[in-house]
């Protein structure tokens, strides 16, 4: 009989306690904390529901897929949510520290600069590889599942939970729009894209409740943190289509003007961060795990 809960289960059930609290604390400021506290009561529910079911067998069935991929659901639920607490807790935005320290850096705005190369080739090329950042965690959770190769999968995936739900704590601490907003008024020329990315990209903003998550860059960090896992696990094939995707999908958080180069820097900061701290994390959760 396998334990009830995995390491990425309490790690999740902690993590939304823990801005449970923050909406209790600062229920005065936030417009819907009954909203949020019944959203975060059911996702904990529905965490504990799918162990529970999925314990009673140690072969794996529909119930256990869905226990594995559920982190999937959590983080993108829980990520949306912030936009219903950050602006409100922390009203006062940080854009223009992170532009005085990239004009440090470069004695330049970087977005404004990469202005001379804009072609509408090279942003829809971008353009995709931003979007793959939302399929490049599944590939190698696919990968590895395929493989049955479970209990890598489980470490991959509490590391990859892990760097989201620190990352979602940078939100909070810097909360920063990003130079599509914030440096608007500079942009003297638009990014040209063809009219089916155009439309992902609208579909993306529409459905990104949260607009405070430039600081760090999620999308660097979680890159980062699936090419250390299939490199760590040896899917060196995955990896040879992952990397070259990966610094393009870097490149692209510039370019497209969803991040300063600080917020990058910080990116790959975090995934040093918790490739530091993911395992000793894993296997102190996985001893209690019950």
């Amino acid at each position: 009989m396998r334990k009830i809960f995995k390491p990425v289960d309490i790690l999740s059930i902690a993590f939304i306690l823990f801005l449970s609290a923050i909406v209790v604390v600062f229920s005065r400021s936030v417009p819907k904390p009954g909203w949020l506290l019944a959203l975060y009561f059911v996702l904990i529910m529905t965490v504990i529901s799918l162990a529970m079911y999925d314990v009673k067998s140690d072969t794996w069935k529909p119930v256990t897929y869905l226990h594995a991929f559920l982190p999937v659901v959590l983080v993108s639920l829980i990520f949306n949510s912030l936009g219903d607490i950050i602006p409100f807790v922390r009203p006062h935005y940080y854009d223009d520290l992170l532009i005085r320290i990239d004009y440090l850096m470069f004695g330049a705005n970087p977005t404004i600069w990469l202005e001379r190369f804009i072609h509408p080739v090279l942003t829809d090329i971008l353009q995709f590889a931003y979007i793959s950042y939302y399929l490049i965690p599944l590939a190698l959770g696919i990968v590895l599942i395929v493989r049955k190769r479970y209990k890598v999968f489980d470490e991959a995936v509490f590391g990859i939970v892990l760097c989201f739900y620190l990352s979602y704590i940078g939100y909070i601490l810097v909360p920063a729009v990003g130079p599509r907003y914030s440096m608007v008024h500079l942009q003297t020329t638009g990014l040209d894209a063809n009219y089916f990315i155009l439309s992902i990209q609208r579909l993306l903003n529409l459905l990104e409740h949260n607009k405070t998550d430039a600081f760090p860059s999620g999308h660097t960090a979680i890159a980062l943190m699936t090419v250390y896992y299939a490199w760590k696990s040896g899917e060196k094939g995955l990896n040879i289509f992952l990397i070259p995707l990966v610094c393009a999908l870097m490149f692209s958080t510039v370019y497209l003007r969803y991040h300063y180069v600080i917020d990058v820097i910080a990116g790959v900061a975090l995934t040093a961060i918790t490739i530091l701290i993911a395992p000793r994390m894993y296997r102190m959760l996985d001893n209690r795990a019950g």
